[in-house]
């Protein structure tokens, strides 16, 4: 395994799991959380699944930004889906679908291609490869 030379840490804290509060260390980040009411929770409050969409699809944008190269990235859009639910008796498990629309690009199959070669780079996709389920779709 390579070894990472860091050049930036991200840090979070939460107390009370599911059902507590998250602060980053520049406290920039500073809310409660709540498991959805579709699996029992109160709801009301963001939870790691939204977390994790918003962290997803924001990368990925980042990683479409470097493989784009001549193809307008204006007015595009990446929805990250994040499926929570199980294998198994007390074996839970996510997956991501991934949709990204590039109105500029010459075609769906340009379009995929880049979502594809985002797919290769982005820094979650690495992190999740092998671990679980992702799919990506370019949409019109």
């Amino acid at each position: 395994m390579k070894k990472l030379k860091v050049d930036y840490t991200a840090i979070a804290r939460n107390t009370g799991g599911r059902k507590g509060h998250v602060k980053s260390d520049d406290g920039l980040l500073d809310f409660d959380v709540a498991m959805p009411k579709e699996i029992g929770g109160e709801g009301g409050k963001t939870n790691p699944e939204q977390l994790l969409a918003a962290a997803y699809s924001t990368c990925f944008g980042g990683a479409l930004a470097s493989v784009a190269q001549k193809v307008s990235l204006r007015d595009s859009e990446i929805t990250a889906k994040v499926h929570l639910g199980s294998f198994g008796p007390e074996d839970y498990g996510i997956a991501v679908d991934i949709f990204v629309k590039i109105p500029h690009a010459s075609s769906l199959e340009e379009a995929q291609k880049l979502a594809d070669a985002a797919h290769e780079i982005c820094l979650i996709s690495k992190a999740t490869r092998g671990n679980i389920e992702v799919n990506v779709t370019a949409v019109k």
